[in-house]
């Protein structure tokens, strides 16, 4: 082999003039300027304010008709620095209306053999007349108020203007016809057994409710599109349901009137259930389920449920529920897990429901605040889940025959965990839904994976990882957008970017930029500024980094900001070892000096493998004038002695998909042995594309990959390995598990 001369300089690398792109500049023209409201750090502010609004409702639902009827009286506290001549109210069932804002606003096509399900959905066939029917809105004395009714919204005109530090009641009457989900989905509706002849009803988003004012857009005015869900004020309520008698009820806050609404025999077991912590307790068994399926009550029956500091109220009720519940050790508190399900959900939904709840709890309680409630319920309908303040609706059920396929419990496992994981946010720490979903779904989704990871780590769960984004990430980014988009504004892009994506790069950030340690305690320290107040983006953003001193902006820019994606290239690997001749250092051929040899040893191609060895390297004395006015001088000997016998490996990596990311570079030795070296991020700030660093190692190297566990989220990873010849083989099985 020839000679090859290199500096020293060369060694540890220089930069390469570029142009600036910005992916490390700091977010500060993005976020708001920090006020006394809420700080740089995160925190809120020593003048942060929030509003209130307190409810006492009675409802009732008529069995025969489907329809939901109810008067409330609502007192709204003015705690802003601002005097509001007006309010506004959230009217989320006008989704339902004829001629709403979500009908004409959502785009449709007409294909050949068509499922006249799908038909029916997307062009409102079906004899149902949907939305509210405001009966009176009154102030405190009875006397109607003026109001106006803007889709979703409704606008309730003040008597006189309600000053900072007051507070005002007013009621409003209203009813609704309930909707059968099979027909007109939704959040909440309900749903018809013909079997038995009786209905489940999942009541959501049923009352008018008060719209969030606070301190970053005054009134949170977005109209209730589907995809953004909602903002709301936390208060407290009082909730009285009337429904038939043989119906089972579970809502939202602890029941106030058990003796009245149980038999002597579920009170009995009730209370036991609240002292059992090692298995549920059958408060309704199927046997007596089955029973009341046939045996319809003409009476009626009150529920009376109390709430406090909670954002909003759902509740569930049908003689078809079988009932289980179990006490749960969590902090100083010991919450009630409670599950409904019908029999057509049993044998899985006795095996699983409660026990996902606790586990649920553990685990997001260690991740947060313990939690503050005292009850969470999981309560078994069809399809996907739906959240709401210690009450959450969620699929899975079990084949016709009673089969469970190991599909179908994973994905009731997870649904409930991630439903009940919503108790957290955004119903504890409580973002806006409307304009920032991956604020609650984001990271609601990552908790979900870390309990199905600590906790079922025997199913087989692959959801929300670095690797289970990749698809999307390298999808066609004309009609990609930003995590950071408004809710209703993503279009395709919703699911990933509200729940995948937001959940992959925090456990990029967790598991491969900040370390379990350092993330954990910045995102407990979240949990707990925000428990029961309103963060906004910036606020996650500040804490995260205040509590953990690391500048992530360069982080939330690439992931939340942009649509790029990771995609690093391992270009070009050279192997070097000192020439073996070094007493004379000074002795070098032309070609050495012009730099002409690789480490193949087949001029300026790029070497694909090691098989024609280390490439020679002389190692020079300092010349006298980069010691500039320095009076001591480098051991030229000695540095040189440091590198005899060393394997020294120049790598040069590309940044393809724009997306700047640490380098994660497992290390195979001729011995067998593996070494996995983390390079921060960082590496990219002087130049954002192209980037070379040379490693040092005692043992000679056969293989090189970029990125072996498929934790950066990488969408090619064919070009991350060497020997180049490897790379079929070696990431066939990597790209199955990405896929």
């Amino acid at each position: 082999m020839k000679n090859v001369l290199v500096l020293i300089s060369l060694l540890v690398g220089t930069a390469h003039a570029q142009q600036w792109k910005g992916k490390f500049e700091q977010l500060d023209q993005l976020l708001p300027t920090p006020n006394s409201y809420r700080t740089a750090s995160g925190s809120p502010g020593p003048a942060y304010w929030q509003q209130r609004a307190d409810y006492i409702i009675d409802v009732e639902i008529n069995d025969e008709t489907q329809v939901l009827s109810g008067r409330e009286t609502v007192t709204y506290f003015n705690h802003s620095p601002e005097t509001l001549t007006y309010l506004w109210m959230q009217l989320d069932q006008n989704i339902n209306a004829r001629e709403n804002s979500l009908s004409k606003t959502r785009s449709s096509v007409i294909r050949d053999s068509i499922a006249t399900r799908f038909v029916a959905n997307a062009l409102n066939l079906h004899d149902y007349t949907g939305g509210y029917t405001i009966g009176k809105v009154a102030d405190a004395t009875g006397k109607p108020l003026p109001y106006v009714i803007n889709n979703t919204m409704m606008r309730i005109d003040l008597p006189q203007p309600l000053k900072p530090g007051e507070q005002v009641s007013f009621s409003v009457e209203w009813k609704y016809n309930i909707n059968d989900m099979m027909k007109v989905s939704g959040r909440s509706g309900m749903e018809y057994f013909p079997d038995d002849g009786n209905y489940i009803y999942f009541i959501a988003q049923w009352f008018p409710r008060m719209c969030v004012f606070d301190d970053y857009e005054g009134w949170q005015n977005k109209q209730f599109l589907g995809a953004g869900e909602f903002a709301l004020a936390f208060g407290n309520y009082k909730v009285r349901i009337t429904v038939p008698s043989d119906h089972i009820v579970g809502a939202t806050g602890w029941l106030q009137n058990p003796k009245e609404v149980l038999t002597k025999e579920q009170l009995e077991r009730f209370e036991r259930a609240r002292k059992t912590f090692d298995k549920p307790v059958f408060i309704v068994t199927e046997e007596e389920a089955r029973k009341k399926e046939k045996e319809r009550s003409k009476k009626k029956a009150t529920w009376e449920f109390h709430a406090e500091n909670v954002r909003d109220f759902a509740f569930a009720s049908s003689r078809k529920f079988i009932w289980d519940a179990m006490a749960v050790k969590n902090g100083n508190n010991t919450p009630l897990a409670q599950s409904l399900y019908p029999k057509e959900g049993n044998p899985l939904w006795a095996q699983e429901s409660t026990l996902a709840i606790k586990n649920t709890l553990d685990v997001y309680s260690a991740r947060t605040i313990d939690y503050p409630y005292p009850t969470a319920y999981s309560v078994n309908w069809v399809g996907g889940g739906m959240e709401y303040p210690m009450v959450s609706f969620n699929g899975g059920r079990p084949a016709k025959d009673g089969t469970i396929s190991e599909r179908t419990r994973v994905r009731m496992v997870y649904i409930i965990v991630h439903e009940v994981g919503h108790n957290y946010f955004p119903m504890i720490i409580n973002s806006d839904e409307r304009q920032s979903t991956w604020m609650d779904e984001g990271l609601n989704s990552f908790l979900e994976k870390e309990t199905m990871r600590e906790r079922y780590p025997h199913l087989n769960y692959n959801e929300n990882t670095p690797k289970a984004i990749v698809n999307f990430m390298k999808g066609d980014k004309s009609v990609m957008r930003p995590v950071m988009a408004a809710s209703d504004t993503q279009g395709a892009s919703f699911g990933n970017n509200g729940y995948s994506k937001p959940a992959a790069a925090l456990t990029v950030l967790r598991e491969t930029v900040m370390g379990p340690e350092l993330f954990d305690k910045a995102f407990k320290e979240y949990a707990q500024r925000w428990a029961f107040k309103h963060p906004k983006p910036a606020d996650f953003f500040r804490t995260m980094e205040d509590a953990s001193g690391v500048d992530l902006d360069w982080f939330w820019r690439g992931w939340f900001y942009t649509t790029d994606h990771v995609d690093v290239t391992l270009d070009e690997v050279r192997w070097f070892r000192l020439k073996a001749e070094a007493t004379d250092p000074e002795r070098k051929t032309k070609k050495a000096q012009q730099g002409e040899l690789t480490a193949g040893g087949k001029g300026t191609s790029k070497p694909t493998d090691f098989s024609n060895g280390p490439q020679e390297l002389t190692v020079l004395n300092t010349p006298e004038d980069l010691y500039r006015e320095f009076r001591n001088r480098i051991d030229d000997t000695a540095v040189r002695q440091k590198l005899a016998g060393k394997n020294l490996y120049e790598l040069k990596f590309k940044n393809t998909g724009g997306l700047v990311t640490p380098l994660v570079i497992e290390w195979t030795y001729k011995d067998g042995s593996k070494e996995i070296e983390r390079i921060p991020a960082e590496i990219w700030r002087t130049n954002e594309n192209e980037v070379t660093k040379v490693f040092i190692k005692e043992r000679e190297v056969t293989n090189i990959v970029i990125d072996p566990n498929l934790e950066t989220a990488d969408v090619n990873t064919t070009d991350n390995v060497f020997p180049k010849r490897q790379s079929e083989s070696k990431f066939d099985q990597f790209k199955k598990g990405a896929n």
